[in-house]
């Protein structure tokens, strides 16, 4: 494994439904399909880095139940090494049913499950850190077990880049560990105080965020992504013009190639253009 990728995170057995629009409260809506779908911020970050072509570890857990199979299966599937996923007993294996509109926008609701019980002892392992280079985190585990793969990453030499979503207030623990942070404009808010509406105002998020973590993207949908970095120039990328199938998982997938490129030691506005078009060909293709 050269210039590999390690991701810490969640599985989730998704339920996806397809819909004229997403109900409001009390309402009920007809769609038109349902399909099962492998998902999970970090199964999806995990198989985004190995499409961009990063060797991948994962480390997670699930319950003892057939939504398992598809997990293991999925990332196997992608190469991807599943030897650090447990099998959590009496308990679920996460999921979440999301409901996905004519315009391609979603909303979700996510059941953690087997995810909130990740053994941080694994993390001791020297075998999950061989040849790293990334450790990629999001928010849909415990925060302990972050902290825990973090120092773990940082002992053997591994950055650390987390996607702190969904959001939630990260203690100085851990902030202390993180050397990259994606955001997107609703995060960036809620992390750095500074609304985030459009390119510009994106760009002086990130801006913001150095004071916190020494370097910050921050992802703003449609307009496109803009990143700081302390001491270095920040930048602003316009998101590529395509026709939008899907929005589910464009995140992800500019994480999983952005962590990729960072591996292979490109610098981080080459890493940034590169995940931009791989985020925008997964919208257009979903």
């Amino acid at each position: 494994m050269t210039a590999g990728v390690v991701v810490v995170g969640s599985l989730h057995y998704d339920v996806m439904v397809e819909a004229p629009d997403r109900p409001r409260k009390g309402e009920t809506v007809t769609g038109q399909k349902w399909y099962p779908k492998f998902g999970g911020k970090g199964g999806n970050q995990a198989v985004a880095a190995a499409i961009a072509g990063a060797p991948t570890r994962f480390v997670g857990a699930v319950g003892q139940d057939s939504f398992a199979d598809l997990m293991r299966t999925t990332l196997q599937d992608h190469g991807i090494g599943t030897d650090h996923i447990a099998t959590v007993v009496d308990h679920g294996t996460g999921m979440s049913v999301a409901i996905i509109d004519a315009e391609g926008d979603y909303g979700a609701v996510i059941v953690s499950g087997a995810n909130l019980l990740i053994d941080t002892a694994q993390f001791d392992a020297p075998g999950i850190w061989r040849d790293a280079k990334v450790l990629i985190l999001q928010n849909e585990v415990p925060e302990a077990v972050n902290i825990a793969a973090a120092r773990n990453a940082r002992s053997y030499g591994v950055q650390v880049c987390i996607n702190a979503a969904p959001w939630r207030a990260l203690s100085d623990e851990l902030i202390a560990l993180i050397d990259i942070v994606v955001v997107n404009a609703v995060e960036a808010e809620d992390m750095g105080g500074l609304a985030v509406d459009n390119l510009l105002s994106a760009e002086d998020a990130a801006i913001s965020l150095t004071k916190i973590v020494e370097t910050a993207i921050v992802t703003a949908g449609g307009d496109g992504v803009a990143w700081a970095r302390r001491g270095q120039a920040s930048g602003k990328l316009a998101a590529l013009p395509v026709d939008v199938v899907s929005t589910h998982g464009a995140g992800d997938m500019f994480i999983g190639s952005l962590c990729h490129q960072i591996a292979q030691n490109n610098d981080l506005e080459a890493a940034i253009v590169i995940a931009n078009i791989a985020a925008a060909n997964h919208i257009s293709k979903a």
